[in-house]
C-alpha cells in the first residue's frame, strides 16, 4: 500500500517546517513536499503605517536577517522619495550588508550544515550538531564562531546594535563610521581571512569524499537569478537583475529591479504558506529559478576582488563549461562570498568618504510606488511599497529568497528521497540526508511566510463514525 513519511520538524534550519515523502505501492518515492507551517502577516498588518517606519518594522521579521530587511526597506523608501542618496551613505549601507553576509554565511556553514559533512552522515543526532563539532575540532568551531562575530561587530559598530540596528533610513543612514570603529574592524581582518581560507580548503577536501552528494543533492537544470553590475560583476546592494539558464546562457539581463514584476510572477500552493515566484516568460512551474550564493556565482562573470576571483574560477570549473547546478555547492559558494565580503570590507576601510557627515537626502513623496531590492545572504530580496500622498502604505509585497527557492527545494527533497529511500525501513541518517537538501539553501522561514491572495481553506465537521456532517470551503 502507498505510504507517507513525515519528517517533522526539519532540524538545524531557521524556523519550523516539515517534509512529506510519498511512497507508491512498490515502496518507491513518488513525490516529496517541503511544507512551511508558520504564518506571519507582515504584508497585511503594515498597511496604514507610514513608509518611514518600515525599515524598523520589517527588520523585526527576523533576528538573523534584520540587516537585509532594513536595507531593502530603506531602498524602497529612497524610491518613494525619488532621491539618490549621498555616496557615503551608499558605501556605508554596503559595508553593513557585507557584515550581514559574513555573519549569516558563517552561521550557515559552521553551525547548521558542517556537522553533516564534517562529522559524517551516520553520526548520532545527539552529537551531529555544533556541540559535536566543538568536541571534534575545537579550533575550527571556535574560528567559525569568531568569524560570525566579526560580521556582527561590523553591524554593531555601524548601527550600535548587532540585532535590529535603527540605522538605515529612507534617504540614507543616521551616522558615519568613526575612526575608532574603522580601527576595530581593520584589526579583525587577518583572522577573518585565515578562517575563511581554512574553511575553503577543508570544504574542497570534503568534496572529494562527497561525490555522491554532489551529484544528487539538488543537481538539476534550472534558471538562476541575481544582481550584477553593468559589466557582470558580482553585486550585493545595487546593479540590475540577470537571469541565466543551466547552460550558463544569459536569458534576461540588466532588468530594472523597480520593474521586477515584468519578469517575476508569484504562485501559491495549498500545502505551504510559502509563495512560489517564477520567471514569467516560462510560466509556472517551468519558470523555476534559484537565488542565493549558488545563483549569484552562476550569473556573475567576476567577483571584483582578487582572492575571490581566483576562487570563483575554480568554482566555475565544476560546471564543466555550463552553470554549476548542484545545490550541495551552495556551501562552497557561501565561503567564496565570505571571502569576497572580507576583501570588500578591507577596500572600503581605506575610503575616507565613510567618515563623511553628508549621509542623508531629504524629500517628500515623489512616487506612489517604490521598490527596494538588495541581495540578502540567502538571495535577492524585494520590498515593494505602494503609498498614498501622505506616505501611508496602501499595499506591501515582500518577495524573499526562501520563497524564490521554494520550487527548487521541493525538487531537491524529491531527488534525494528517490535515491535513498526504499520500502519501510528508513534509517535516520537517510532521513537526515533528505533534511540536508533543505539546509543547502539555508532557508529562513520567519522571513518567508507571507501570503499573496487568499489562502485556500477546507473545514470539515466529522462524526465519530467518520461521516462528514458538513463542510465549508474558502478559496
Amino acid at each position: 500500500m502507498s505510504k507517507r513519511i513525515v519528517i517533522d520538524p526539519v532540524t538545524r534550519i531557521e524556523g519550523h517546517a516539515k517534509i512529506s515523502i510519498f511512497l507508491d505501492d512498490a515502496g518507491n518515492v513518488s513525490d516529496a513536499e517541503f511544507h512551511v507551517v508558520e504564518f506571519r502577516g507582515f504584508e497585511k498588518f503594515c498597511e496604514g503605517r507610514p513608509y518611514t517606519e518600515m525599515p524598523g518594522i520589517t527588520q523585526r521579521i527576523c533576528g538573523i536577517c534584520p540587516v537585509s530587511h532594513t536595507l531593502a526597506s530603506a531602498k524602497a523608501g529612497d524610491a518613494l522619495m525619488a532621491v539618490n542618496i549621498p555616496p557615503a551613505a551608499d558605501k556605508l549601507r554596503r559595508l553593513l550588508n557585507l557584515g550581514q553576509f559574513i555573519q549569516s554565511h558563517a552561521l550557515s556553514f559552521f553551525h547548521l550544515s558542517a556537522p553533516d559533512f564534517l562529522l559524517g552522515w551516520d553520526t548520532p543526532p545527539a552529537s551531529r550538531n555544533v556541540f559535536g563539532l566543538i568536541a571534534s575540532n575545537k579550533d575550527l568551531a571556535r574560528a567559525g564562531i569568531r568569524l560570525r562575530q566579526f560580521g556582527q561587530e561590523i553591524i554593531e559598530i555601524l548601527g550600535e546594535k548587532k540585532i535590529h540596528p535603527a540605522w538605515a533610513v529612507p534617504g540614507g543612514v543616521r551616522s558615519p563610521l568613526t575612526e575608532a570603529g574603522r580601527t576595530k574592524i581593520r584589526a579583525w581582518l587577518p583572522e577573518a581571512f585565515a578562517t575563511t581560507n581554512t574553511a575553503l580548503n577543508l570544504f574542497k577536501k570534503t568534496l572529494e569524499k562527497h561525490q555522491r552528494e554532489l551529484q544528487i543533492f539538488g543537481n538539476f537544470p534550472s534558471l538562476f537569478m541575481g544582481l550584477v553590475t553593468e559589466d557582470g560583476t558580482w553585486e550585493h546592494h545595487g546593479g540590475k537583475l540577470r537571469f541565466t539558464d543551466s547552460s550558463g546562457s544569459i536569458i534576461a539581463d540588466q532588468v530594472d529591479p523597480q520593474k521586477y514584476y515584468d519578469v517575476i510572477g508569484e504562485s501559491v500552493q495549498t500545502n505551504s504558506y510559502l509563495k512560489s515566484p517564477y520567471y514569467k516568460s516560462l510560466g509556472f512551474p517551468d519558470g523555476m529559478y534559484r537565488v542565493g550564493p549558488l545563483a549569484r556565482l552562476n550569473v556573475c562573470r567576476q567577483m571584483g576582488v582578487p582572492k575571490a576571483d581566483a576562487e570563483l574560477k575554480k568554482f566555475k570549473k565544476l560546471g564543466r563549461r555550463s552553470a554549476v547546478t548542484s545545490s550541495f555547492l551552495y556551501h562552497y559558494a557561501r565561503l567564496i562570498e565570505i571571502l569576497a565580503a572580507i576583501e570588500y570590507v578591507e577596500r572600503y576601510l581605506e575610503d575616507p568618504e565613510l567618515l563623511s557627515d553628508n549621509l542623508r537626502a531629504d524629500a517628500g513623496i515623489n512616487s506612489l510606488r517604490g521598490v527596494g531590492v538588495s541581495e540578502a545572504p540567502r538571495g535577492t530580496l524585494f520590498h515593494d511599497y505602494t503609498v498614498d500622498h501622505n506616505g501611508l502604505l496602501q499595499k506591501v509585497n515582500l518577495i524573499v529568497a526562501t520563497g524564490q527557492n521554494n520550487l527548487a527545494m521541493n525538487q531537491t527533497v524529491a531527488q534525494i528521497a528517490r535515491h535513498y529511500i526504499r520500502g519501510n525501513e528508513i534509517p535516520e541518517p537517510m532521513l537526515n540526508r533528505v533534511e540536508h537538501g533543505i539546509r543547502c539553501y539555508d532557508p529562513c522561514l520567519s522571513c518567508s511566510t507571507h501570503a499573496v491572495g487568499q489562502m485556500p481553506l477546507l473545514v470539515q465537521l466529522i462524526a465519530p463514525d467518520g461521516t462528514i456532517v458538513n463542510e465549508a470551503r474558502r478559496g
